[in-house]
């Protein structure tokens, strides 16, 4: 008779695992602050577009666009939505990078509790994975 199993999961030990110095976390912090600014800055343009109002005052009286035009204007307006949407999204995860940093969690692997390298976190700050576990 087979004993069920628990499925496999991979958690961090909960070990003291290398960390970086407060000099490395405080950089850290910085590129992470920059980037949610820039992400800021670029959401409210994106919105701006969205909430622009191309109607030229004339509601149903002429006829000034044709049907490809509006549908071009249609897929513009889903595609800022869809920026967005993923701007929003960077920006949460920026924001709970910056929560790991005051943790004491910052650039330590979830899956393996390795540190994760230095040129990874610069690239992709918000990174929880190092890329050994992320494959």
């Amino acid at each position: 008779m087979n004993t069920p199993t628990a499925p496999a999961t991979v958690h961090a030990p909960h070990t003291m695992a290398a960390r970086y110095s407060p000099a490395e976390l405080a950089d850290f912090k910085r590129i992470i602050e920059q980037k949610i600014a820039d992400t800021g800055s670029t959401l409210m343009l994106l919105e701006q577009s969205l909430l622009l109002d191309h109607n030229n005052g004339t509601d149903d009286t002429a006829r000034t666009q044709s049907l490809t035009e509006d549908g071009q204007y249609t897929l513009e307006r889903e595609e800022a939505a869809r920026m967005v949407a993923r701007q929003t999204k960077f920006r949460q995860e920026l924001r709970a990078a910056l929560r790991r940093i005051d943790q004491g969690i910052y650039g330590i692997c979830r899956a393996t509790g390795k540190l994760i390298p230095a040129e990874r976190l610069r690239a992709v700050p918000h990174a929880t994975l190092c890329v050994e576990a992320k494959k």
